[in-house]
């Protein structure tokens, strides 16, 4: 079947999996009842759109290929399911979602040449796949059938009324076997993981909410890894032991989630922080203090640590001149033979693509799964709607031509990289424009969706594919719209704030004199607090 996604491989042959984010909101911790869970798919030199896989039956004996998703590996084939169901992104037509972060584990379990990847899985998952718990019996059948390639890695799988977390690893070169766990997530709690396995004890006689590989224990004890009693076996300690980078540079974002609708989670920061080795580690889920809605965990997904001990110091001379919560890559680095590290926080500016999915019971089911969807860092982007029974992308999400390589002016993350990269210098100054932009589209979704959703469930009832075409185009409309917004947005940025300096607007428009010119500039000069730093570094040299 052919993939219609336009993704290019890394500029650099990096062989290091993707660094990324997921969270998770079960039906009974949301405000309308839905499930939601995120996804931020962040990598280096990472061009990616919204891919799309029609529905299909297909004749016995035909065969899929299987290309691995991060470097365009060819894999190998294996057989196609008699019928596969509509993909558009990272859910399918009955409102399953999948997303991942990659956490690597020992890294003698990782076989090379297995025969299919974690890429491959979650999009062969989605398209044979009615529940989450048909997903991870795909998913696993496959992995144990063909051998799995990839480094250790987290699923987060969902569909409108259960949501799973499930951690898999290989047996090692030549094994072309897995040991998997995966836990139901209670539907009042919330989740996230980060590219550090989360998984711990689990109960392996909760057969309605664990699943498990047969050999999941005993797999270990051949090896050597563990030798105590079933009942104590910590996946994690066992497999993915938490080092400084596992806990501080991974974990600490899945405390940053935590600690907006925790109370009392100052008890988990020593962990988050990675330094005290014996920190308590924070458990698998939590019960919010209250009801989460889409745009909370949009807001989640754009976090820098705000307000937390981990706040990047925007007033450090790494945040610039204009207060940057952002810093360079990689997140380690020497100075006279010490290592240092940077924050990585959630919101991270190799993000590719970024999305909030919506899963509703109660709703036809091509209306119900909506993908919030954004094609740059989360924080920078608005998410537009995309509906799970959608079989077009909209153009700016799945522009011919462009790549990795090749700017586009028909390309969302295009656009929207090129706005963000001149926010993120001035950030203190800019970015109260882009936000505005931002909010305000957001804004207009929501104000529609019910609108919308009930035109769409009036057509559903005596015409099935008009709706899901109705809500195809709005999709595509709005994704368009917000490209135009996005271009607009770009020239007013470097209109407004050319040469560090800012052009005064009056009721909308850029101020002009009586003579009808441009009126004369404001020149800010340094923030307040930089204004210190640099008179503290530099002494008396520029003292009048």
């Amino acid at each position: 079947m052919k993939r219609h996604c336009f993704i290019a491989a890394f500029l650099l042959a990096a062989t290091a999996a993707s660094a990324c984010t997921n969270f998770i909101v079960g039906k009974k911790a949301s405000v309308d009842g839905s499930v939601i869970c995120s996804y931020n798919a962040d990598d280096y030199g990472l061009f990616i759109g919204l891919c799309h896989y029609p529905a299909g039956k297909h004749a016995k004996g035909e065969m899929r290929e299987v290309v691995d998703w991060d470097s365009h590996r060819y894999i190998g084939k294996i057989p196609e399911a008699p019928e596969t169901y509509n993909v558009i992104g990272n859910i399918n037509e009955f409102q399953v979602s999948i997303g991942e972060t990659t956490y690597g584990g020992r890294e003698e379990m990782v076989d090379p040449k297995g025969g299919i990847d974690y890429g491959s899985l979650i999009y062969i998952g989605l398209q044979r796949s009615k529940t989450a718990r048909e997903a991870i019996k795909v998913m696993t059948t496959l992995a144990e059938t063909y051998g799995y390639c990839s480094e250790g890695e987290t699923f987060t799988i969902c569909d409108p009324n259960e949501a799973w977390i499930m951690e898999m690893m290989g047996k090692g070169p030549g094994s072309k076997g897995v040991v998997w766990v995966a836990q139901r997530i209670p539907d009042d709690a919330i989740c996230g993981h980060a590219n550090q396995s989360r998984i711990g004890k689990f109960n392996m006689k909760d057969k309605q909410n664990v699943l498990y590989s047969k050999d999941v224990v005993k797999f270990a004890r051949s090896k050597g890894w563990f030798s105590g009693k079933d009942a104590d076996f910590n996946w994690k300690m066992t497999y993915a032991k938490p080092d400084f980078s596992g806990r501080r540079i991974c974990d600490a974002r899945v405390w940053s989630f935590f600690n907006r609708f925790v109370k009392g989670m100052d008890r988990y920061l020593p962990w988050a922080l990675g330094k005290d080795p014996d920190a308590e580690d924070m458990p698998l889920w939590f019960i919010p203090d209250h009801k989460l809605s889409v745009q909370d965990i949009e807001t989640a997904m754009r976090d820098h640590y705000e307000g937390t001990p981990l706040a990047i110091d925007s007033t450090d001379i790494g945040g610039g001149i204009w207060q940057m919560p952002y810093r360079p890559t990689p997140l380690n680095y020497e100075v006279d033979g010490k290592k240092y590290f940077n924050e990585r926080p959630i919101s991270t500016q190799q993000t590719g693509f970024s999305y909030v999915a919506q899963l509703r019971s109660w709703l036809p089911r091509q209306i119900g799964g909506v993908l919030w969807f954004g094609n740059d860092d989360g924080n920078m982007v608005a998410y537009t709607p995309i509906y799970c029974g959608n079989t077009t992308q909209p153009e700016c999400y799945n522009t011919p031509g462009a790549d990795a390589i090749h700017f586009s002016m028909k390309n969302a993350f295009w656009v929207c990289n090129w706005v963000s990269n001149m926010v993120y210098p001035r950030y203190s100054m800019l970015f109260p424009s882009l936000k505005a932009v931002r909010d305000s589209l957001e804004q207009s979704y929501f104000a529609s969706q019910k609108k919308v959703e009930d035109k769409a469930v009036a057509l559903y009832a005596t015409d099935q594919q008009a709706a899901i075409r109705y809500l195809n185009e709005y999709s595509n409309t709005q994704a368009q719209q917000m490209l135009a917004r996005w271009q607009q947005l770009a020239t007013y940025l470097i209109v407004k704030y050319n040469d560090m300096t800012i052009k005064p607007e009056e009721n909308g428009h850029f101020k002009l004199t009586p003579e009808g010119i441009g009126a004369p500039v404001i020149r800010p000069g340094y923030p307040e607090s930089f204004r210190r730093r640099l008179v503290e570094t530099t002494g008396t040299r520029y003292e009048r």
